[in-house]
């Protein structure tokens, strides 16, 4: 089955944390209207309440992310 491309580039925050190679958190995006929930897949252990940019979709309810900060870059 097909993932949901329309997710992608949607900023989202853990409601679950993710622990990298181990497995899946969750992740609340707002989308279509309202707020759904996917697995969320990354690269290393994201704690719970972080912010995420969802860079793939990995299924119909699954999606891959990486940390997200809207905070400009000063350096």
């Amino acid at each position: 089955m097909a993932g949901d491309s329309s997710v992608i580039g949607r900023v989202g925050e853990l409601t679950h944390a993710t622990r990298g190679q181990g497995g899946p958190g969750e992740v609340r995006v707002k989308i279509r209207g309202g707020t759904e929930i996917f697995l969320a897949w990354s690269e290393r252990p994201l704690p719970a309440g972080s912010p995420v940019l969802v860079v793939e979709s990995r299924g119909p309810r699954a999606v891959g992310v990486v940390p997200w900060s809207d905070l400009p870059d000063t350096r």
